[in-house]
């Protein structure tokens, strides 16, 4: 795009229009009608393109692009675009094409910003030692590298480097209103890059942070809103009164309904209102609604947080130095307290308080109950629970992320290498209390909980049943869809194609990977073999791409040990018991999800039904609000998946036909 100086004609047009200042410093693009700016004060270098036609309000009143009411010191104003009554000025900023700008009291740039990307957000540790410097493509898993990696010195160092060299490169660069986006009704806005579509609407003070929104996915910051060092990724909404401090917020997360957080990191999908975030790690789906409840120096994801959900680092002399971690998948009850250091295993309830430092990482799908001060581990018993099976479906269905680039690498399957390599360590863990304790005793001791004798014993069976599940999947999913020739042919589907998977998994914030290939990642970064940021979290996605057979990896690896056989010495023979071993599981748990819908629907649930003749109406109010246990969707859907996985056995079996049992 050329631009030109002012000519006499248009320099008196503007005059005669309330305009003035530094005519020299004006620049315009061919097709300027100086007819559409009016009472503009210019300052500095300033370039307007041409502006044509009209755009309406969502109510229908017509607006006539241009530009009025302001002063713009070091502007570019792009094509079509609209600013109108800026009470202060717009200064140092890039207003690109179709860009909407009105009703607003400053907009700023300083030359002296990285524009939040770089800002260190002190998660976890209050008084620092886990530092996360924030920037616009920022994945969970690259954070959490950086927080909780701490003992891996180096590699923190290069990756801290790689984002200050990037944050660098942004220092002295004026700020950005990006293509169609709309900044409304809005006070002070200071060094913030507005990406393109973004609407910011009613914020009340931004300041040094980034938006990085598009039009398929835009970001909204709404009414009454103040954040300053900050990042917003594409579709996240902060709204309605959020007061936000040093945070990455990711893509499509909600903080709205006078949420504050501060030194905070949240990633995808997460949802939190009314409460109060405090130096948390919020990993994808991590949840608050309540006005009580307050997360602190915690690491979180798929959090479901009742309402006064409370934590506590002030178990301390030297300063808030005590962290928690809730592995994924966890719901803490209302009023529920937990006081730091502590940790809780995945896909956990937590319900009452809980002050002598519990770990139950190593039992996952476990209750965590409180009873006159003492803390009861009731493990496994998550894994027949409704609510798990609901929240595990509705993650997938709740992924709001519209960008076609997804910073998180999300696993949502409930039954993975990770979580079956912690219940199978928990069986033994539950094997060895048991014989610590002898087979009469009616109560262990783990760590700082209590487990009764009837609960370990169903934990175990419950651990059982989850892992003959999991590993059945994984065996009929290696089958595929062709009828299987010969043993031969059942070894090579059976041989693993995968080099890694094998041993430990962990959980990368919401990727599930091989230990191995994290280690491997932080040595690449160590030696310098990855060496930006882009190749980085090009290689998170492509472990991610690699999941099913590196799970194969692990789960060949296993099966003598769960089996009795070696992976390569499984027959045909082996792989029909292993499927009926499937089948009866599958169905087994499914029965006790039916069994735990139907107290949604039990007598004591009809409680306040039928409020004024409870004797008579209590049941037709009751099924015309709820409807009945058979008609339920859930009860249907699990019946489903038991008719459809009783098929799918079915087929499998076929599949074998043509190898004659031993």
């Amino acid at each position: 795009m050329s631009f030109r100086s002012l000519t006499k004609e248009e320099i008196q047009a503007l005059e005669a229009n309330g305009c003035s200042g530094n005519w020299p410093g004006v620049t315009v693009a061919e097709g300027f009608d100086p007819s559409r700016v009016r009472n503009v004060v210019f300052s500095g270098e300033v370039s307007i393109d041409a502006a044509s036609g009209s755009f309406y309000l969502p109510c229908g009143i017509e607006r006539r692009r241009g530009i009025s009411n302001v002063t713009l010191h070091n502007v570019s104003v792009g094509k079509d675009v609209y600013i109108n009554s800026v009470a202060n000025y717009i200064a140092n900023y890039d207003i690109a094409d179709g860009a909407i700008i009105e009703n607003v009291d400053r907009l700023e740039g300083t030359l002296k910003s990285t524009f939040g990307i770089g800002t260190e957000v002190s998660v976890l540790n209050e008084t620092g030692g886990r530092e996360v410097p924030i920037y616009e493509c920022m994945s969970a898993h690259t954070a959490y590298l950086i927080a909780m990696y701490r003992n891996r010195r180096e590699m923190v160092e290069r990756l801290v480097t790689m984002i200050k060299v990037h944050a660098g490169s942004l220092y002295g660069r004026r700020g950005r209103v990006g293509v169609g986006a709309r900044v409304i009704n809005t006070g002070e806005i200071t060094d913030v890059m507005i990406g393109d579509y973004a609407v910011v609407d009613g914020a009340t003070r931004l300041a040094d942070g980034t938006i990085t929104s598009s039009k398929s996915d835009p970001v909204k910051v709404g009414r009454d809103v103040i954040a300053e060092g900050f990042v917003f990724a594409a579709g996240a909404c902060v709204d309605d009164g959020a007061v936000i401090h040093h945070c990455f917020i990711g893509q499509a997360t909600h903080l709205t309904h006078l949420f504050s957080a501060h030194d905070s990191l949240f990633f995808a999908n997460c949802a939190c209102e009314n409460g109060e975030a405090a130096a948390i790690f919020a990993g994808p789906y991590t949840v608050t609604m309540h006005k009580s409840s307050l997360l602190i120096a915690g690491m979180f994801s798929f959090l479901n947080a009742g309402s006064g959900s409370n934590q506590s680092n002030h178990m301390y002399k030297l300063g808030p130095i005590h962290q928690g971690v809730v592995e994924r998948g966890s719901k803490t009850t209302s009023d529920s307290y937990i006081l730091w250091p502590a940790k809780i295993g995945a896909f956990s309830l937590v319900m009452g308080r809980h002050v002598n430092h519990p770990d139950s990482s190593r039992l996952p799908f476990s209750y965590l109950i409180e009873n006159r001060g003492e803390s009861f581990l009731v493990p496994g018993i998550n894994i027949r629970s409704v609510g798990t099976i609901r929240d595990a479906q509705k993650w997938p269905r709740r992924d709001k992320r519209k960008s076609g680039h997804l910073l998180d690498s999300i696993n949502f399957n409930l039954l993975s290498p990770y979580t079956a390599g912690k219940m199978l360590g928990g069986i033994e863990l539950l094997d060895q209390l048991e014989r610590t304790a002898g087979l009469t005793a009616e109560r262990f001791s783990f760590q700082t909980m209590t487990i009764e004798a009837h609960a370990l014993r169903k934990g175990r069976k419950l651990y059982g049943m989850a892992l003959d599940k999991f590993m059945g999947n994984t065996v009929i999913s290696r089958l595929g869809l062709t009828p299987v020739v010969d043993e031969d042919d059942l070894s090579r589907r059976l041989k693993p194609t995968a080099a890694a998977g094998a041993g430990q998994w962990v959980d990368v914030c919401g990727l599930f990977a091989p230990k191995s290939e994290v280690d491997a990642i932080c040595d690449a970064i160590t030696a310098g073999d990855i060496e930006s940021i882009d190749q980085l979290e090009q290689r998170w996605h492509d472990l991610h791409a690699q999941y099913y057979d590196m799970e194969w990896t692990w789960v060949a690896d296993i099966m003598e040990s769960w089996y009795g056989k070696p992976v390569e010495d499984i027959t045909a023979d082996d792989v029909r018991k292993i499927i009926g071993r499937w089948l009866e599981s599958v169905t087994s748990l499914n029965d006790m999800l039916l069994e735990d819908a139907r107290k949604e629907y039990s007598l004591k649930s009809r409680t306040g039904f039928g409020i004024d003749d409870p004797a008579a109406s209590a049941d037709d109010d009751f099924t015309s609000v709820r409807g009945s246990y058979d008609a339920d969707p859930f009860v249907a859907m699990v019946k489903e998946h038991t008719a459809k996985k009783t098929a799918l056995a079915t087929r499998a079996l076929a599949q074998l036909e043509g190898i004659k049992s031993e």
